[in-house]
């Protein structure tokens, strides 16, 4: 059996690409699709907002930064911030003995 000739395959065209997503999860409140990216590249700034629990984000941006970027660099500043802080102290755990008592009349100057 022969194969199949070249010229006989159209070339295809240009694929689509799909636009990336600009509406995301919030990492406080679970939300989906409740977090925006407002990107001002004259200004170079991207601001990021929780439409749910108002938590907001900011970051310098520029010609190739998406939305998406923005996203990411505010859950890596989320981890990072968790990782500072110190973890909640717990109380000492005390035993369910009573503490030893000195005798009444002992004095120990």
């Amino acid at each position: 059996m022969g194969k199949r000739k070249k010229s006989s395959r159209k070339p295809t065209g240009p694929r689509k690409r799909e636009p990336l997503d600009s509406t995301f999860t919030c990492l406080f409140c679970h939300h989906d699709k409740s977090v925006t990216v407002r990107m001002d590249r004259k200004e170079g700034i991207a601001q990021l907002v929780c439409r749910v629990c108002d938590q907001r984000y900011q970051s310098k941006v520029n010609h190739l930064t998406e939305p998406i970027d923005i996203y990411s660099e505010w859950i890596d500043a989320a981890d990072a911030a968790q990782r500072e802080e110190p973890p909640p102290r717990r109380p000492a755990a005390s035993s369910s003995r009573p503490a030893p008592r000195l005798p009444i009349g002992s004095d120990d100057d």
